[in-house]
């Protein structure tokens, strides 16, 4: 429990760390360097446009992250009767008021809090993902991995023109870091440059995560199950597909796709208000 409270502080500071080395890489190197002569380069450029690109999918990447912490699953534990002296664990294990557990919730033991529609718990935002944050979580994937995958073709450009080599053969990418390392000590290589190399790959790595779990969370969302459920074995209703999307991204999926908006209330929350 201890190494994962620990990595629950580190996770995020992980992040914020890689996001401030990737927007530093973008706007002082790769991007100046696409401006060959800056007098000459027409309103509608190519390191503008990238730019314009950058910023926009670092914007909705980053607002999304700030809303998954702040619209963080309400605690449901204290309107729950667990019965007097009883422990939480008792009522996850079904041993104790069965008839006032609501379906789907869960107890975390790093947040201290039972919440609704448990899908599970991040380590990278330090926070439950559940009905209130689903849909901010899934665009923090998708422009996460949209994001790395930007400064991975911009990181490749910026190598290409420096080192003066050609990445039109695949298995040029998978070579150049082994080649790179022993470049680097024989006193060839530039540590900046061995640092963008070195971040190339980790955009490869966390875009590929990022796009992997993203679609793994909308087969999911499609089945109306969350992780939690699947892991538990739990039985879910039947409903059609369009149900479960929106009950996700409710009816502004548009907008929320093109900026950072708060997701929709829980079930739990409307019932109670009613």
């Amino acid at each position: 429990m201890l190494v994962l409270r620990l990595l629950n502080v580190v996770a995020p500071a992980y992040f914020l760390c890689i996001s401030l080395v990737t927007f530093v890489l973008q706007i002082f190197l790769f991007i100046p360097s696409m401006f060959r002569d800056p007098s000459t380069t027409p309103l509608f450029s190519p390191a503008l446009l990238h730019g314009a690109l950058f910023l926009f999918l670092s914007a909705n990447a980053l607002g999304n992250y700030v809303l998954v912490i702040q619209s963080s699953p309400e605690d449901l534990g204290k309107d729950l009767n667990l019965g007097k002296g009883g422990e939480v664990a008792d009522w996850l294990d079904g041993s104790r008021s069965p008839g006032s557990a609501l379906p789907s919730t869960h107890f975390c033991r790093l947040c201290a809090r039972v919440t609704q529609r448990h899908d599970h718990h991040c380590f990278f935002t330090g926070n439950c993902i559940g009905s209130r944050n689903m849909r901010n979580f899934i665009m923090f994937c998708l422009y996460t991995s949209l994001a790395c995958l930007d400064s991975l073709v911009a990181g490749m450009a910026y190598i290409s023109a420096t080192l003066s080599m050609s990445f039109v053969d695949p298995l040029a990418f998978l070579t150049l870091l082994p080649h790179s390392i022993s470049q680097f000590f024989s006193g060839a290589l530039l540590s900046s440059e061995m640092f963008v190399i070195l971040m190339l790959y980790l955009w490869l790595g966390i875009g590929l995560a990022c796009a992997g779990f993203c679609c793994h969370q909308m087969l999911l969302i499609l089945r109306g199950q969350t992780r939690y459920q699947v892991r538990k074995g739990m039985v879910v209703r039947a409903r059609p597909w369009r149900e479960n999307l929106q009950e996700v991204f409710g009816k502004r999926w548009l907008l929320g796709l093109l900026i950072p908006v708060l997701n929709v209330e829980s079930d739990y929350r409307r019932q109670k208000e009613k």
